[in-house]
């Protein structure tokens, strides 16, 4: 009897431990769904509240803000306070940002729920991603906070498409339900192991900063452009597509929307599950080639107002951006001195969030005097066109590289 009990208990460990990382899995994809879930409603807030495309972009753009502070200010206080209570901060966070949006109140509203959305995002960046990786199984946890992370953006615009589509209250009850996600994650938080053993005495809790050692600034910059022009390409989609479809391609259906939307994140999950079988040598170039096969097609669908075009434009460019974004972070964490790691991937962080922000801005921008259609090619030649030439130059780069270590060898 005792045998059978010890038997039993050694079958308990490993399915506890997956429990876990399950619990921990679902309460990052939850943050995360928040920040993408307006997306597919902006169209109706425009109705509502009576503003035009460049004031979507700028209200979307306040979320960037959002993440970069609460990187550059927050960005390791997971590591100092413990992964639970950051990780209940930006539920929190999350969950007032959702209130926000709940009570309709005009931009000013819509302004605070999108930084506090960002705030939160930022949190879970840091404590989320670690608590994911700490608990997750050895063999799965290079790819298990990303799935959770993609995951997490994709479901936000999914959810609030399907609901606002063909549920009644469509500017309430997505947020009403990703409130009731919330209670549950932080029943799950509540319940997660406690991974970090805070130090004591507690240092100080100072900003965390950013910095690029000199060592690391020829790595950094073509990944830098190259997460930034792919962020940009995610920027578009969150920001203005549900725009395009309804103005361009003249489908109104809010489902439809988000799962564009959601289509680019799955297919930004897929293209980084490759990286590891190409090398981040390799795939980085190849991601930006994809992003340029995408936004060609992107550009494309809007001349001939394609669905199908914008769909494979959105796959196309989401896979390109999962290669560059993974093997950019891979490339620069290998390169930084352990010393300097976490601000150099924090700098990082700081230029694919402008990508997502400022270009989108642009793009609003461009549409009060272009239209919104003239303003999504200009965007698209401008992606294709800097994809194309951080791609050729981190190619030749490569090609001398090889040619060297062949020379040495």
């Amino acid at each position: 009897m005792t045998e059978d009990n010890t038997d039993t208990a050694h079958d308990d460990g490993p399915r506890r431990a997956l429990l876990w990382y399950a619990a921990a899995t679902f309460v990052f994809a939850v943050g995360m769904a928040g920040t993408t879930l307006p997306t597919p409603l902006y169209g109706l807030y425009r109705q509502e509240l009576g503003f035009g495309e460049l004031m979507v972009t700028v209200v979307f753009a306040v979320y960037a803000v959002g993440v970069i502070v609460a990187l550059l200010v927050a960005g390791d206080f997971s590591d100092k306070l413990g992964r639970r209570p950051v990780l209940f901060a930006a539920l929190a966070l999350s969950a007032a940002s959702a209130g926000c949006f709940l009570l309709e109140g005009g931009l000013p509203l819509l302004f605070a729920g999108r930084l506090l959305s960002g705030f939160a995002a930022g949190l879970f960046s840091g404590a989320a991603t670690a608590t994911v990786l700490e608990l997750a199984p050895r063999g799965s946890r290079g790819f298990a906070a990303t799935a959770a992370n993609m995951g997490g953006l994709g479901c936000g615009p999914l959810l609030a498409g399907l609901l606002a589509q063909y549920a009644p209250r469509p500017l309430t009850l997505p947020f009403a339900a990703h409130l009731a996600l919330l209670a549950v994650a932080s029943v799950l938080t509540w319940a997660l192991p406690e991974t970090v053993r805070a130090p004591s005495p507690r240092p100080a809790l100072r900003p965390r900063g950013m910095e690029v050692p000199r060592q690391v600034r020829p790595v950094f910059l073509p990944a830098g452009l190259a997460c930034f022009t792919g962020f940009a390409v995610f920027g578009l989609f969150t920001a203005v597509s549900p725009g395009f479809m309804s103005g361009t391609l003249h489908i109104a259906n809010l489902a439809a929307s988000g799962a564009v939307v959601f289509s680019v994140f799955c297919a930004s999950l897929l293209g980084q599950s490759l990286t590891g079988r190409f090398g981040a040598a390799v795939a980085l170039p190849l991601g930006c080639l994809g992003l340029v096969l995408g936004m060609a097609q992107v550009g494309l669908s809007l001349l001939v107002s394609s669905l199908a075009l914008l769909v494979t434009g959105a796959l196309t460019g989401g896979i390109g951006q999962g290669l560059a974004f993974r093997s950019a972070m891979a490339a620069v964490s290998a390169r930084a001195p352990e010393e300097h790691r976490g601000g150099t991937i924090s700098a990082l962080f700081v230029v694919a969030y402008l990508g997502i922000s400022l270009p989108v801005v642009g793009v609003g921008a461009l549409s009060t005097g272009l239209g919104l259609r003239n303003a999504g090619l200009v965007f698209s030649g401008c992606v294709v066109l800097l994809a194309s030439g951080v791609g050729a130059q981190l190619w030749r780069t490569r090609k001398a590289e090889a040619a060297a270590l062949a020379t040495t060898g």
